[in-house]
Formats: structure tokens, C-alpha cells, sequence
């Protein structure tokens, strides 16, 4: 049942006088749910509780936090039709996307419980004394990752599960030992609410503290910056626009104590087009990249925005079966007017450019929030020279840029931003000939796929879901996979510490039976 209230750890709060309604994009209508507007005395109660959580929660072992997310993604199960036919209702995506986004959501709860069993992503080390080592004695030293404290997270509109509520950021954060805080996104606050009553449920069952977790919701951006600049928290997720993320990033750096903002941001994901994928599989790839360019109406991070190719026939040829696979296509539901909106602005700014031809473009009427998909050519020399073509359109839209040659292709490829993914279609034999462009995307991108499509992130612990700066604010750091536990924690070293009051973890007779560094060795020994 949703009530519209926020959550203040265990507590159903419901403070304020202030509501607002989510939308129903595919009906262009008002959901029938009204949330109310978290308070500042609800903001202030909900990080007291994380920070006397923590006391607690941080010493909690591997075993027991890895029951509590196990218990989420079983009550994230058995909220059945109710949460589907809302996510539905507050996006305007189809149930079989929603169901497979709630599949998603519970297998990367599931993945942070299992890292929690095994217990080695700590990175013990351990190196001990010798006290007869000349000139100096040697002490010993012994190093683990800890947790940061409470973390704030903001829920992503294109994502109301895997990147929300109960998305990669939370698991990770309350896999690091780590209570969070979300911020519920105000396009499907009422999806927010039913999984966060989710997350209480399986806190309460488990014997978690109150305060391990609570969601707040907002309309607008007050409670968000109120969050950042609470002094309880100590880290925060985003996903969202580079507009978002970089405001985020510049209040935290404002504090007192400056904390880290770990934000996915904006993203035109370039494919390299090889001269042999033309000539080989020009109209093959040019179907799958209309489907990829309008997957989900376009609203993925890893969308192919960007399509780089060198000029010839087999290129024209490739960006008219592109354009006829696309007009084909029927448009989809975009998740909100503001966004569709904003598709629509930023995909006339670009058309109306310098040098730019149209490909493709669907022109027939469509329901209201249909994202009409466009497909825009140019040579890449003018692509060069005007930086406005290199921004994301979130939405279903893509440019061609025709090269002249290799020192061209590689040359637009060195004047782009930091990016998520960086494509190649070919041949393994073209690698040596472009061996500087290969290089170059590397160096821009977070993810290098070879012969296939950005669209699809694998949650895995070999995924890197990131990338140099503006894809996210941290290039070090995945937001997908078991590695994203490693952006809540830090490294703490203990110096002849007595054995009785060591972490777990660094005792000598080794008890989680971990892998650990001894020595300089990868060992599950113990210290002899």
C-alpha cells in the first residue's frame, strides 16, 4: 500500500503539509498517488539515526549484512503486481522491461550478499614485525578497507529500480556497512516508496538497526542539497545529468569536511565504424544500430550518440540503410514531459547547426511523450570545429560523422569529452592500421567493446560502469558490479595493534579464512 509518506528508518513519517503527484507519461496524466515533501526535521532525524546506525551496522559481519540484502531482494519479490503495475504507471515502460529491471535489481542484492560471504574484497594485508631487521626493527602494520558512514543516494529517472531505491548504489553502500538515505526521485516516488518499504521490512526481519535505512521524498532540490551539506553524511551516489551531478559535486566540496560525490553523468558513448565492418556487415550493423539508437525511447547512459566512420561509398551506404531501419521503427513512451521536453529542444539545437543533414527523422504523429527518433550527418571536419554537436541528447537521436581518413577519425576521437563506453566494429586484423584511434578511445572511455552494441550493461564483477570525467566525476570507480562496493570505504592500517582487538579480518589465526596479503603473499594462511 502506498501511503505517500517518507520513511525515517523504520518510522512512516509523514510531517509536512507540502504534496506533489507523479505523472503517468503514457496516459499524459496525474498518478493518483500524493507524496508529501520530506521536512528538515525529517531530514535531521533520518541522519541521526544512519550515524547511531553505524556504530553499530559497521561491525556487523559479513554474514549478517549479506542476510539483510538477501532479505531485500526476497521482499522486492513478493511485493509482485503491485510494484510493477506502479513502475509502469510512473514511467511510461512496459512490463517486461520493469519485470527484468526488478530481476536486475534483486541478482545485484544477491551478488553484494555472496562478495559479503567469501569476505576477501577487504583487501587485508598483513605484514608483520621484525624486530631484528637492521638498521631499523620492523613493526607491524596491518591494513583493511572500512566503511565511510552514512551515504546519501538519488535515485535515477531512467532507472526506478536498478539505479534507485534499492539500485547499485544502495546494495553497495549497506554491503560496504554503510546505512543510506535516499533521496527518492519525484518521477516515480510512489515505485521509491514501495521498495523502501521493502528494505524496512527485511532491516526489521534481520535485526538491522533503525536507521540503516530511510527515503525521503522531494519534489524539487532543497531536500537533496540539505542531505549533501548534512554533516552526518559522508558520501554520495548519483545518477543523472552533469548538470545534477557537477552541483552535487561543487556543494559537497563546499563543506566544512568535503565528501566524495560519486556521479554517473552525461555520455554520447562513440562507435568507430572499420573499414571491413562496412564492407562486411554494413547493413547488418546499420539494423542493429537503429534498434540500439531507440532501445528504451533512447534513454540509456550507454545510448550510441555518436556513430565515426571514414568516407566512401560503403559509408553511404551504411548511413542510408541506418536511416531506413529507423524511420521504420515505431517511437516509444519517453518517462516524463520535462524530459521529452528537453529531448526535443536539445535534438532541434543540434539539427540546426552548421554543416548537419538529416538522415532520418520519424515524422508521423505520435501520443504525447513519444520520442521521435532522428538520425543527423556530418562531415568531420565541421564536427571538429563546433563543440555544441559533442553534447548527449538524451533520447532516441545519433550522429554519423564522415572522416576523411585515419588522422581525422582519430583527431575527433582526441577532441571528445570523457565517456561510458567507446565501440569498435571491424576486424581484429584492422587493429594494427588503427592502432592510434584504438588508443585514443581508450583513452576517453570506460569500456571498450568490440563488435556489438553499448546498450546493455552486464552486472558482473569485471564490468567497469564509469568513465573520465563528464561520464562520471570519478573515472577510478564503477557504479555497476561488486567493485562499486569500493567507493564507500577507505583504508585503515593498524600498527602493532594487540590480537584480541584487531578487526577480524587482520587476526593471525585468519577466522573468515580469507584471502588476504601476508607478507607480500596471496594466502589464506594463517601467521605462523
Amino acid at each position: 500500500m502506498i501511503t505517500g509518506k517518507n520513511y525515517v528508518g523504520n518510522e512512516l513519517s509523514g510531517q509536512g503539509t507540502s504534496t506533489y503527484k507523479t505523472f503517468n507519461p503514457a496516459e499524459n496524466i496525474d498518478t493518483e498517488w500524493e507524496l508529501l515533501e520530506a521536512t528538515g526535521e525529517e531530514i535531521d532525524n533520518a541522519a541521526k539515526k544512519a550515524s547511531d546506525a553505524f556504530l553499530e551496522y559497521k561491525n556487523f559481519s559479513g554474514t549478517k549484512k549479506s542476510e539483510f540484502l538477501k532479505a531485500i531482494a526476497n521482499e522486492i519479490e513478493a511485493l509482485g503486481d503491485e510494484l510493477i503495475e506502479t513502475y509502469c504507471k510512473e514511467s511510461g515502460l512496459p512490463a517486461g522491461r520493469a519485470k527484468g529491471e526488478r530481476g536486475r535489481t534483486m541478482g545485484q542484492l544477491r551478488a553484494f550478499a555472496t562478495l559479503l560471504e567469501e569476505g576477501s574484497w577487504v583487501e587485508a594485508t598483513v605484514d608483520t614485525a621484525q624486530p631484528d631487521r637492521e638498521p631499523l626493527p620492523k613493526v607491524d602494520i596491518r591494513k583493511m578497507l572500512v566503511p565511510l558512514g552514512p551515504i546519501a543516494v538519488f535515485g535515477s529517472s531512467n532507472f526506478p529500480l536498478a539505479f534507485s531505491t534499492a539500485g547499485g548504489d544502495t546494495a553497495s553502500a549497506l554491503a560496504a556497512g554503510c546505512p543510506v538515505i535516499v533521496k527518492s526521485h519525484p518521477m516515480h516516488a510512489a515505485t521509491g516508496e514501495l521498495v523502501a518499504s521493502a528494505i524496512i521490512k527485511a532491516a526489521q526481519a534481520t535485526g538491522m538497526p533503525d536507521g540503516v535505512f530511510s527515503n525521503l521524498n522531494s519534489s524539487g532540490i532543497e531536500v537533496g542539497k540539505k542531505l549533501v551539506l548534512h554533516p552526518a553524511i559522508k558520501g554520495v551516489g548519483f545518477t543523472g545529468s552533469i548538470k545534477g551531478g557537477m552541483a552535487l559535486y561543487n556543494l559537497a566540496q563546499q563543506r566544512d569536511e568535503p565528501i566524495p560525490v560519486f556521479a554517473e553523468m552525461g555520455s554520447v558513448n562513440p562507435v568507430v565504424v572499420l573499414p571491413s565492418a562496412l564492407k562486411e556487415n554494413g547493413s547488418d550493423w546499420a539494423q542493429k544500430y537503429a534498434g540500439s539508437i531507440t532501445l528504451g525511447a533512447g534513454q540509456f547512459c550507454t545510448n550510441p550518440g555518436l556513430i565515426l566512420g571514414i568516407e566512401g561509398e560503403e559509408l553511404n551506404h551504411f548511413i542510408k540503410e541506418l536511416g531506413n531501419s529507423i524511420e521504420i521503427l515505431d517511437p516509444t513512451c519517453m518517462l516524463h514531459p520535462n524530459i521529452h521536453r528537453n529531448y526535443e529542444k536539445g535534438k532541434e539545437e543540434l539539427s540546426n547547426q552548421g554543416g548537419v543533414d538529416v538522415v532520418a527523422e520519424y515524422s508521423k504523429e505520435t501520443n504525447p511523450n513519444f520520442g521521435k527518433q532522428k538520425v543527423l550527418t556530418i562531415a568531420g571536419s565541421n564536427f571538429l570545429d563546433n563543440p555544441k554537436l559533442h553534447e548527449e541528447v538524451f533520447g532516441p537521436f545519433s550522429i554519423v560523422v564522415r572522416c576523411t581518413d585515419e588522422k581525422e577519425l582519430t583527431a575527433v576521437i582526441g577532441r571528445l569529452k570523457g565517456q561510458l563506453t567507446g565501440t569498435i566494429l571491424g576486424s581484429a586484423s584492422e587493429f594494427e592500421t588503427f592502432s592510434r584511434t584504438i588508443a585514443t578511445l581508450q583513452s576517453k572511455v570506460g569500456r571498450l567493446i568490440f563488435n556489438g552494441v553499448p546498450t546493455g550493461v552486464e552486472v558482473c564483477p569485471s564490468m567497469h560502469h564509469g568513465g573520465p570525467f563528464p561520464a562520471t566525476s570519478d573515472s577510478r570507480f564503477t557504479s555497476v558490479g561488486t567493485s562499486a562496493i569500493k567507493r564507500w570505504v577507505r583504508p585503515v592500517s593498524f600498527q602493532n595493534w594487540p590480537q584480541d582487538y584487531l578487526p577480524e579480518a587482520l587476526k593471525d589465526d585468519n577466522p573468515l579464512k580469507i584471502m588476504r596479503i601476508l607478507n607480500g603473499e596471496h594466502t589464506n594462511a594463517e601467521v605462523s
